[in-house]
C-alpha cells in the first residue's frame, strides 16, 4: 500500500476511534457498573488497609501524583468535601501514583490534607481503577459498586459536583 495512504487510513481509523469515545482500558479495569475487587492500600507511614474495609458506605476515590498540576489543584476541595459529609455518611480516599513516596507525603503535609491517602505499588489500583489519565476520581456506592468515573480536575465542593455527588450516591444532605 502506498504510504500516503496507510497514513490517511490511519488517521480516519484515529478520528473514528476518538470521536465514538473509544479509549484504551487499563489491564484489569473495573468499568463502571462494576464491583472493586479486594486489593492492598499501603499508606505512607507504614499502615495497611484492604480496599473491602471501606464498603459499607460510599466511598469516593481520587488518583493523583504530586507532579501532577490538575490533581494539586483539586486536592483541597477534596479536603473540604471529606468534611462536609464526614465519615459517618461518604469516605474520601487518595490514591497516590508518585513513583517517590517522598514527594508525595511533602505534598500532603504541605496542602495539609487530612483524608486517607495511600501509594499505589506496582501499578495495581491505578490500572484497576483505569487510572491512564489523572487526576481520576471514582465514585463507588456502598457495597462496592463502581458508578461514576470523573476524568480532570473538579471544584469538589461546588453546589455543581455536590449535586451530582448527591443524586449519585444517594447520600442524604
Amino acid at each position: 500500500m502506498i504510504p500516503k495512504m496507510k497514513q490517511a487510513l490511519l488517521f480516519i481509523f484515529w478520528l473514528i476511534a476518538t470521536a465514538s469515545g473509544v479509549s484504551a482500558k487499563t489491564p484489569g479495569e473495573v468499568e463502571v457498573g462494576g464491583y472493586l475487587r479486594e486489593a492492598p492500600l499501603y499508606g505512607f507511614f507504614g499502615d495497611y488497609r484492604k480496599l473491602s474495609e471501606f464498603r459499607g458506605k460510599p466511598l469516593i476515590i481520587n488518583v493523583w501524583a504530586s507532579w501532577c498540576g490538575p490533581c494539586r489543584a483539586e486536592m483541597g476541595s477534596l479536603e473540604r468535601l471529606s468534611r462536609r459529609f464526614g465519615r459517618n455518611k461518604l469516605t474520601v480516599i487518595g490514591i497516590s501514583t508518585d513513583d517517590d513516596a517522598t514527594a508525595a507525603t511533602g505534598f500532603l503535609n504541605r496542602a495539609r490534607i487530612t483524608f486517607e491517602n495511600y501509594l499505589d505499588r506496582n501499578l495495581l489500583l491505578e490500572n484497576m481503577l483505569g487510572a491512564n489519565t489523572i487526576p481520576l476520581t471514582i465514585l463507588v456506592d456502598a457495597q462496592g459498586r463502581v458508578v461514576e468515573k470523573i476524568n480532570g480536575a473538579r471544584d469538589w465542593d461546588s453546589p455543581e459536583s455536590l449535586a451530582m455527588i448527591v443524586r449519585t450516591l444517594h447520600l442524604k444532605k
